[in-house]
């Protein structure tokens, strides 16, 4: 099944066109990473997923429905995004920042009910963040704060989540934590994970396909191995780069090369 399918998908910001002609599509549960240098296009193509901008150009099917038929709410039902960076001066607890999440679930009243406080419980245990539900944002870290929100992603109950460069400014140990924990969400709940990310060591370790961007086009799209080639990769980013196999397992290395090891390389 299609869960996202963008056809001709472009918009421009001040005569300055972001988004070129974009088309691709993720199917249900698969981790799908949208890769690019800066500039390419990456956030943008996230916001006209989830409804922050609007296509100027193209269609957008979601779970094979147009997202123009979509209201708001609905949109909120089926679509979560998590921020490339989780706010700080934010003056909720982290068991009302998660139980944010199911405001699109709410009746007119927007009374919670058991199920709602339940699901942010579940999801705040499944992230590892309970331990701080009450706790203000602001005294996380910011490997904290960023399960945080995605626990409120979560609490959703989406069938897809989008992620703003979630690994961001985190130390390895905590990109990790983050990657195991959507690729281990993935798994269980069958839901749709697209990324996007500069780091392309763990895109290719983690993603099922990659969709690479450049000026707001598509270089390529694939599997990690038609995807990490010097011809699309290294003319892309316009840098130096050696690739070859992973050793814990088939699927593609990157390492950049330094000016003064080009010799050797």
């Amino acid at each position: 099944m299609i869960a996202l399918d963008l056809r001709n998908n472009s918009l421009v910001y001040d005569n300055n066109q972001v988004v070129d002609d974009v088309s691709f599509s993720a199917r249900a549960g698969e981790f799908f990473m949208i890769l690019g240098p800066n500039g390419a296009g990456k956030s943008s193509l996230l916001k006209l997923i989830a409804g922050i901008e609007k296509t100027q150009s193209g269609k957008i099917d979601i779970l094979g429905r147009a997202k123009e038929k979509y209201s708001t709410r609905d949109l909120a039902k089926v679509v979560a995004l998590v921020a490339q960076q989780a706010p700080i001066d934010f003056p909720f607890s982290v068991a009302e920042t998660v139980l944010m999440g199911r405001s699109p679930h709410l009746g007119l009243l927007g009374i919670e009910s058991e199920k709602d406080y339940a699901l942010a419980e579940e999801a705040m245990c499944f992230t590892g963040v309970e331990q701080f539900a009450d706790r203000r944002l602001d005294q996380l870290s910011g490997g904290e704060r960023q399960r945080v929100m995605i626990a409120r992603a979560i609490c959703q109950e989406p069938k897809i989540i989008l992620l703003d460069e979630p690994t961001n400014a985190l130390d390895p140990a905590h990109q990790l934590k983050i990657m195991d924990l959507m690729e281990r969400f993935r798994q269980e709940k069958k839901t749709t994970i697209i990324m996007v990310s500069h780091d392309l060591n763990l895109a290719a370790l983690y993603s099922d396909r990659l969709l690479l961007l450049k000026n707001g086009r598509v270089v390529v799209i694939g599997t990690p191995a038609e995807v990490f080639i010097p011809e699309f990769i290294g003319k892309s980013y316009e840098c130096d780069m050696l690739i070859d196999q992973n050793p814990v397992g088939e699927i593609p290395r990157v390492m950049l090369i330094p000016e003064k090891f080009r010799k050797h390389a």
